[in-house]
């Protein structure tokens, strides 16, 4: 039974929600990134692309591992066997865990060498083995070795004056067996070699010097041939690469600590240097160096991955960028203006005109930048409030915050200190804020603000007039061309008052009332979304039209899962687009038999949230997935698209063709096990295609 106690509850059937109803969240994480493989696999994908999701499938393993195998060996040393809604213990996950992603892996890594390497080799894009190298070739990298590489080495005989360093989370490695005695008589017959992040993982050589256009060396390579360098007078019996991946989660008491910034501080140097929980080594590495390797990290034989190539796959994400191919990569486009803004300068007089719905990356994230931009040096805006959860390092619209303040606006800015990987940038951005005059928030201890929300307050005709942007991603520059989101502009005085209320919340005190229009986690979201679900199914046992089409990153909330089950056992037609980990089980007799879930995976990550309602033709967008997180231990908001015309095109845009794409979206059985839906004779349809040309600017006719 649920904890919340809602399963089972008095009125239905107890048999419903039991564990064999769920499936498991981080079995689903490693389903998530097969499909991901799957893109790296197809052929019909450009070649350098294909290479970039090999890529995203380490980096997502990477916080897979740093973050819920970390959570699970955790789990399984404090003996909490506890188990989740599946009904599987963190013991039982984990030997899964362990099973599934060596699989994957060793999937990968044969995707990389028998078919991406070759294929880019035949395009004149090469990594150069050592095997290979002409004499011409090992002059210039010996030489690259001597002024680029040596210099910034610090290799580390073992011995009892130097015991084992500690390493840095997903740091290059070398672990080095030598024989004889060096010039103090020492032989411990092992060191290890680390490798500066400052240096590249791969080195582009001049194409007189490779023979190809792209000809690339692996610093791993160039390391292996010349090690002999760093033993003078050793013999060298073996140079194995390897990488350690830790316990990445920050843990910072937010009730007992006075100011969550400095402790923050404190507390992310220590990431990097978090229990180990994967030991990643070379194919060739010998079992004694590995069990040793192992050893020194507190591991067993079922956290070592050995590869067939480089340990740090995700260092190759920049290959693409350094390679000048264009016929190797996703046709480049600009995305498009809505044309109530293209007719406008004025910002704020377009919004007076009608709510504007911005849908990226398709549409352009610039309007949003100008919203405050604009806001910052008008004279009539007294105030400007935002959130800020994901930004980057070099943000444009925090910028123009600083500006603002500069220029005498009251700024408000909710900074979430706690969001993950993100966090320095946070603190950085809070500190300049602060420095210039700007109100400054950390949000509400134990609740992340993930809700996304700016707020302008301007004077107009001697009153205050708000306007505000509402949107389903961060308010993040570079991901805004990579994620698909939706972002409303409105001046809307009863949705504007909303998200003002929220504000309110987060930077003062008071309880919460309810709201007009937006629906807030942690107080409202999750009540009112189970009612409505409850709504389409009482509709459907009395014969009315009834149905609930929802797109989210994760479906993951027992209640909500429940009560989708009754919906489904009522009658009513359910399409759930799921990108991500779904618990839910579609298609079981008599439980789920009305219930389809599919996931869509294609050049853009998608990364909305829409929620329609077909008895009440209820449109809703939102920061929240489905997950008990999103419900209880954040702040979100979630809020209706209230004009008919802008409802139809998030209905059209972001759930018609979705359901209607037949060649990147995979379809989910009740096992957790997905096919991908291919056209057959069918006209191929593709949501992300139609959308791009719908949306995106049309290039401009020939001259």
């Amino acid at each position: 039974m649920h904890p919340g106690g809602a399963l089972g509850r008095s009125g239905h059937d107890p048999a419903v929600g039991e564990p064999l109803h769920f499936l498991n969240r981080e079995l689903g994480q490693l389903e998530f990134n097969r499909r991901v493989l799957a893109q790296a696999q197809d052929a019909a994908v450009p070649l350098l692309e294909r290479l970039r999701f090999l890529c995203i499938v380490s980096s997502n393993l990477d916080e897979f591992f740093e973050i819920r195998v970390a959570g699970l060996k955790a789990q399984i040393e404090l003996r909490a066997d506890t188990p989740g809604p599946d009904g599987a213990s963190p013991r039982a996950v984990m030997a899964e865990v362990s099973r599934q992603a060596r699989e994957l892996v060793q999937k990968q890594y044969d995707v990389l060498n028998a078919e991406i390497l070759p294929a880019l080799a035949a395009e004149g894009v090469r990594f150069l083995r050592r095997r290979e190298w002409t004499e011409t070739q090992r002059e210039w990298i010996h030489q690259y070795f001597l002024d680029e590489v040596m210099p910034v080495l610090t290799p580390i005989g073992l011995d009892p004056a130097h015991p084992f360093p500690r390493l840095l989370n997903k740091s290059l490695n070398f672990a080095v067996e030598l024989a004889g005695k060096d010039a103090f008589g020492r032989n411990s017959g092992a060191a290890l070699v680390q490798a500066p992040r400052a240096l590249p993982r791969f080195i582009l050589l001049p194409p007189e010097i490779a023979g190809c256009q792209h000809g690339f060396v692996f610093l791993s390579s160039i390391l292996h041939a010349h090690v002999n360098e760093l033993f003078a007078g050793m013999e060298i019996k073996g140079c194995y690469q390897f990488r350690v991946t830790r316990n990445s989660d920050l843990y910072v008491d937010e009730e007992e600590i006075k100011n969550l910034r400095i402790a923050l501080q404190g507390e992310l140097p220590q990431r990097n240097f978090g229990d180990a929980v994967r030991l990643e080594v070379a194919d060739l590495c010998p079992p004694h160096m590995s069990e040793f390797l192992l050893q020194q990290f507190g591991l067993c034989t079922d956290d070592l991955y050995q590869v067939s190539g480089p340990v740090n796959l995700v260092r190759l994400m920049q290959v693409p960028d350094v390679v000048n191919r264009p016929d190797l990569k996703f046709t480049p486009f600009t995305p498009g203006i809505p044309a109530s803004l293209a007719k406008r300068e004025d910002l704020f007089a377009a919004i007076r005109k009608g709510d504007v719905l911005l849908h990226h990356p398709y549409q352009s994230f610039k309007p949003v930048i100008h919203f405050i931009e604009q806001a910052a040096t008008d004279p009539h805006v007294v105030a400007i409030k935002q959130t800020v959860y994901r930004t980057g390092a070099d943000s444009e619209l925090m910028r123009h915050l600083i500006i603002a303040a500069r220029n005498g606006k009251a700024v408000t800015v909710v900074v979430e200190l706690l969001a993950r990987f993100d966090e320095e940038a946070n603190i950085n951005w809070a500190s300049q804020l602060e420095e210039v005059g700007a109100h400054v928030v950390y949000g509400v201890v134990g609740h992340k603000t993930h809700a996304k929300m700016a707020m302008v307050v301007r004077r107009e005709e001697s009153r205050l007039v708000r306007y505000v942007h509402l949107g389903t991603g961060n308010y993040h520059s570079r991901t805004a061309t990579l994620y698909t989101d939706f972002g409303l502009f409105t001046c809307n005085p009863q949705m504007t008052a909303d998200v003002n209320d929220v504000f309110m919340q987060l930077t003062g005190l008071g309880k919460a009332g309810r709201h007009m229009h937006v629906l807030q986690s942690p107080f409202d979201l999750h009540a009112r979304l189970l009612e409505a679900i409850a709504q389409e199914a009482r509709e459907a046992r009395e014969g009315r039209p009834a149905g609930i089409t929802a797109k989210m990153n994760a479906l993951l909330e027992p209640e909500i899962i429940f009560e989708l089950y009754e919906a489904s056992r009522a009658g009513v037609k359910i399409n759930l687009i799921v990108r991500g980990v779904c618990a839910l089980r579609p298609g079981i007799r008599g439980l789920s038999e009305n219930i389809r879930v599919r996931s869509v995976i294609g050049r853009f990550l998608e990364h909305n949230r829409i929620f329609y309602f077909r008895s009440t033709d209820t449109v809703l967008l939102s920061s929240a997935d489905w997950m008990d997180r999103n419900f209880f231990r954040r702040i979100e908001v979630c809020f209706p698209v209230l004009d008919k015309k802008l409802k139809r095109r998030v209905i059209t845009e972001g759930l018609k063709l979705y359901l209607d794409d037949n060649t990147q979206a995979w379809e989910m059985d009740a096992d957790g096990r997905y096919r991908l839906r291919l056209a057959g004779s069918a006209r191929p349809r593709c949501a992300q295609t139609a959308l791009l040309a719908e949306l995106a600017a049309k290039p401009a006719p020939p001259a």
